[in-house]
């Protein structure tokens, strides 16, 4: 039984605790920094869900700008990577 609770959580009870603790610590701090909560991720997609309702799926071309806007970035990093890496 106790292995496969190792498998599961990948290290042994304890240590996967403290490393829990430790991260819940950092995001805490820097969610405090940046004045977010956790319940406005929830408002935010429930508004998102209720402005596609309200407009109609005019709303969705939101996502369409967020998708090129990282793919300016993605693309070109991610076409470099695979340069450095064939080269190998």
């Amino acid at each position: 039984m106790s292995d496969q609770v190792n498998k599961f959580l990948g290290d042994s009870l304890g240590r996967t605790l403290v490393k829990l603790l430790v991260v819940s610590l950092i995001v805490g701090f820097v969610m405090t920094v940046f004045g977010w909560a956790p319940l406005d991720l929830v408002y935010s997609i429930r508004d998102f869900i209720r402005e596609i309702w309200y407009r109609g799926f005019s709303a969705l071309g939101r996502i369409g700008d967020y998708l090129l806007l990282g793919a300016t970035v993605v693309i070109p990093i991610f076409i470099i990577i695979r340069l450095f890496n064939f080269r190998r």
